[in-house]
């Protein structure tokens, strides 16, 4: 009988991690242009959101608008909170879930995860600066990643201010993404906490992309 999934005993090898990062090393191109032409979608015509549950309802549809965009030639597909069974603990432990995730289709084992926040203002940061710390520079999420992005979903004020506040929250530079719509995107480098005997690459980039949603529309909480 044929094996679908690899066990533990056939995990990732280095040159798995090697096509992985060869992937995903320029995703700012192609991935992230999907997510920002999902979100002008979004703009264009803003759906009503479920307010008991506003970061879950705003990422719901805003991969529906990323699908959209896609031709459906792509090597790749977007997805509504994947799991990442490569860092999971022991069982009954759950997986990791990404909120959303770009996911190759010659190895579905390979993902592209992006996390998504809602921020009341540009200051309430905290929960934004946790997934970064906590999450990706631990490898606990994109461990065949030497990248992977963080959305935050502006509710109000500035974009750019919010920026800011979270390159000195993070203790570290902010380098802007240029682009012709003077999006608020911005890049930060850091050195991740690589498990023992684990070859899951030790820098790591995480874009940050912060959208927009003031008035939004939403039911009653």
């Amino acid at each position: 009988m044929s094996t679908i999934w690899p066990t533990s005993a056939t995990a990732p090898d280095p040159a798995f991690t090697a096509q992985a990062c060869e992937w995903m090393a320029n995703p700012r191109p192609w991935l992230l242009d999907f997510v920002w032409r999902g979100y002008d979608s979004l703009c264009q015509n803003p759906p009503v959101i479920d307010g008991k549950d506003l970061e879950r309802s705003i990422t719901q549809v805003l991969v529906r608008r990323i699908d959209k965009a896609m031709s459906g030639d792509e090597p790749f597909y977007i997805q509504h909170g994947p799991f990442e069974r490569a860092t999971m603990a022991a069982p009954p432990a759950q997986p990791p879930e990404y909120d959303l995730a770009f996911v190759l289709l010659a190895d579905e084992r390979i993902m592209w995860p992006l996390e998504a926040k809602v921020l009341e203002n540009p200051q309430r940061l905290a929960s934004y600066v946790q997934d970064v710390q906590e999450q990706f520079l631990t490898c606990r999420y994109a461990p065949f990643s030497g990248s992977g992005a963080m959305l935050g979903y502006l509710l109000d004020g500035a974009t750019h201010d919010a920026l800011a506040n979270i390159a000195k929250k993070l203790g570290c530079a902010l380098t802007p993404v240029v682009n012709p719509q003077s999006r608020a995107h911005a890049t930060s480098r850091h050195q991740r906490t690589v498990p023992a005997g684990k070859s899951w690459p030790a820098e790591f980039i995480c874009h940050h992309l912060i959208m927009g949603f003031h008035g939004l529309q939403r039911t009653a909480v």
